[in-house]
């Protein structure tokens, strides 16, 4: 690095240590906001949610050879089965914006088309069963529905125009790299390979399966009071697999590649809530960005309410239904239907930490036009939605 660089940078860490706000109350209760999100999401999410992802995305890109990912998702895969397959993905994951990254991460490195990886990335977060169902019931049928028919035609049709618009890149990365089509001789049967992938993923979901509404009896209340023992059922027989089935060499590669993911991906996200509690802080708390603004913004249907929602949509960070309880607040303060159904369809599924990662997954462009994609449509769709709903 040249010298005039390195002096520049100096004098602008002086000036920013110089002039720091750490009198105005907003900034320093910014500060609080982002180290207290940070720390929440340490504790709610890193444990539970991203290392079981690490897990399995380590182990997509061991175990599961390239002849499988390119059957399903590759560029000359069918693309019926591709999309159908991918757009669905989230009622089995039932995952956040965060924790979805690694599995993408792991099949579009094996060989995925980026069209399908996509579709698998938005519907990941976007598709969940219980966020749904339980927007229906607080937030009304109609917003319930219109969220879950919404999820699916998105994933689908952001895919699809990815795979479009990247289609010559594309062409070139499947040209130029090594992604066989070619039978790969298994170490295990396919049976005891889906034991194993199926042991994560159920750890993975009931480790985290939510609380349900107060006085609800109905089966999500069942695997709620039982969510520890199927989830302790689940690490058993994963342990119990990898004694049994696995080599001690299998078992290296795999850890490896575990930690390569986790050493890509954490300290992006951990960045990223940082940066998205300093800006706008907790549910319920403030940010640098006053509360009242985002709410005065996003009344009625118009073009600016639809477009607004779905930018600050994309940039926050929802765990998964957090955006719920947010929305019944927001609507009460006199949001739109419109603008809450582009906040549904652009908030679960994008975040500002899940953006940087996904930059370091397939660059800077492909991210900006994924987001592009995701911003537009949420504000076409709310504008529609508010139209008809009125």
């Amino acid at each position: 690095m040249k010298e005039w660089k390195k002096f520049l940078y100096i004098v602008a860490a002086f000036l920013a240590c110089f002039y720091l706000p750490v009198e105005n109350l907003r900034f320093t209760n910014a500060i609080f906001e982002a180290l207290a999100l940070v720390k929440w999401y340490a504790r709610e999410h890193v444990l539970l949610c991203l290392v079981p992802a690490f897990f399995i995305a380590g182990a997509i890109s061991v175990f599961v050879s390239q002849a499988s990912v390119m059957k399903y998702f590759g560029a000359k895969a069918n693309k019926l089965l591709s999309y159908s397959v991918a757009s669905v993905s989230g009622t089995i994951l039932a995952v956040c914006s965060c924790t979805v990254l690694p599995l993408f991460g792991g099949i579009y490195k094996r060989g995925a088309g980026l069209g399908p990886a996509v579709s698998f990335l938005y519907s990941g977060p976007a598709i969940n069963v219980l966020a749904i169902i339980l927007t229906a019931r607080i937030l009304g049928w109609q917003l319930g529905l219109a969220r879950a028919i919404g999820a699916v035609v998105f994933s689908v049709v952001i895919g699809l125009l990815m795979h479009l618009i990247f289609l010559k890149e594309e062409r070139a990365r499947h040209a130029n790299g090594d992604f066989s089509m070619g039978e790969i001789k298994e170490a295990r049967s396919l049976g005891k390979t889906l034991l194993y992938f199926a042991s994560m993923v159920a750890f993975l979901v009931f480790a985290n399966w939510g609380k349900p509404l107060e006085g609800d009896r109905g089966i999500w209340s069942a695997i709620y009071l039982y969510k520890w023992w199927i989830a302790g059922f689940s690490l058993v027989s994963l342990a119990l697999i990898l004694i049994k089935w696995f080599k001690k060499k299998e078992l290296k590669e795999w850890t490896s590649a575990t930690w390569g993911f986790a050493l890509q991906i954490l300290p992006l996200l951990l960045g990223g809530v940082l940066v998205s509690g300093f800006l706008l802080g907790r549910v319920g708390h403030e940010g640098i960005i006053p509360s009242r603004f985002v709410e005065m913004l996003v009344g009625g249907n118009s073009l600016r309410a639809n477009f607004f929602s779905s930018i600050v949509a994309a940039f926050m960070y929802f765990a998964t239904l957090t955006e719920v309880p947010i929305l019944q607040g927001l609507i009460g303060s006199g949001m739109g239907k419109g603008p809450a159904l582009a906040l549904l369809l652009a908030g679960p599924a994008l975040s500002l930490p899940s953006m940087l990662v996904i930059r370091s997954i397939i660059g800077t462009k492909k991210t900006v036009i994924y987001v592009s994609l995701v911003v537009i449509m949420a504000t076409i769709t709310g504008m529609i939605f508010g139209f008809i709903v009125k």
